[in-house]
């Protein structure tokens, strides 16, 4: 089977990082006569309830449904495509206007804090802990974030870059400000995949490619309020794992218990990335938590919270760190989560080196 590998990965977030890279072997690989297939992730102005042209993809999960789809077409003949997500949510938007397409998602009755409030309320009840045990738990998910943020930014980092105070105080029942993602920044992504082929003649180095392993993606028949239970359940998540580990023949959470592989869990809320471990099977119960998180890091970014990436982008952002933290340093697998919607959407990818 022709194989698929990232070839170029880049970023911008407020206009700090460079596209270069990406921009320049896309113009090689049309110079040389290659189709260059695009794949787009859609910005806050797409009408969250229209319909995608082809080739487009919204939701948490649209990254990983696209790294999918472009997988799928190296394999079926084809030899460059180009996953790209541009979302300049903190400057091409006026704060009623982001705040209101933010909000469209369930209707201005249902706002999202909401939905994820009562998403937890049902998880949490499932799992038998009390408020205040998830709230403890919650905290323990953002100081992991803030161990990998630290980290991401090595020198570059300060402590004025966290939030603030004021991001500590409850914005729900179940939530504070940290304890949500706010990405309110300019984005911008670039992910160009290729087969064998295209990089055999663009003699690309192969200190340069990481493989594409396996990919998977779930969804249940609809979201929001009518679905809370199924959602909460997140069998639809185990079975997205699994079959991405089965797909790459890989036992993920051994690897990286044992420290040969990254994880970047999705961060919106804490429900989902709880949601995640226990699906992995990184913990078999939310009481294992603590244990986990005071060896090992579950983002390489630093979380949604932190290392924030415009609305749909989030995924994309962790596709193209991780990228760099697979060809930089000694862990061997990637493993990145997607999450759409309130949940009902799931979506796994493991690279590697």
């Amino acid at each position: 089977m022709r194989k698929a590998a990232i070839i170029s990965a880049t970023k911008t977030i407020d206009q700090v990082g460079c596209l270069q890279h990406t921009l320049g072997l896309e113009e090689q690989v049309v110079h040389n006569g290659y189709k260059l297939h695009r794949l787009v992730i859609e910005p806050l102005s797409a009408d969250w309830h229209s319909d995608k042209a082809p080739g487009h993809f919204r939701s948490g999960c649209a990254p990983i449904e696209a790294l999918a789809e472009a997988k799928a077409l190296i394999e079926s003949g084809e030899d460059a495509v180009l996953i790209s997500g541009e979302d300049n949510i903190k400057t091409g938007y006026p704060r009623e206007e982001r705040l209101e397409r933010m909000g469209a998602v369930y209707g201005e009755d249902y706002p999202l804090t909401q939905a994820y409030t009562d998403l937890a309320q049902r998880f949490l009840e499932q799992h038998n802990i009390d408020q205040e045990r998830f709230k403890e738990l919650a905290a323990k998910l953002f100081e992991n974030y803030q161990v990998s943020y630290r980290n991401a930014l090595n020198d570059d980092f300060c402590p004025s870059l966290l939030p603030d105070h004021r991001w500590q105080q409850p914005v729900t029942e179940l939530f504070r400000g940290v304890d949500c993602a706010n990405p309110v920044v300019d984005f911008s992504g670039r992910l160009l995949i290729g087969s064998e082929a295209l990089i055999e003649e663009l003699q690309i180095p192969a200190r340069e490619i990481i493989q594409i392993k396996a990919v998977s993606h779930t969804r249940l028949e609809g979201d929001g309020k009518d679905y809370l239970h199924q959602i909460a359940d997140y069998q639809h998540l185990r079975d997205a794992y699994e079959t991405c580990c089965q797909e790459a023949n890989l036992d993920f959470a051994r690897e990286f218990r044992q420290g040969r592989a990254l994880l970047e869990a999705y961060t919106c809320y804490p429900v989902v990335p709880m949601a995640f471990l226990l699906a992995s099977g990184l913990v078999d119960v939310l009481e294992e938590l603590p244990e986990l998180l005071d060896v090992h890091t579950i983002t390489v970014t630093g979380g949604m919270n932190l290392a924030r990436a415009a609305w749909n982008n989030p995924a994309l952002n962790a596709l193209i760190t991780m990228h760099h933290r697979l060809l930089d340093g000694e862990e061997r697998f990637g493993l990145i989560h997607g999450n759409g919607g309130l949940g009902y959407r799931q979506g796994v990818a493991i690279l590697s080196r």
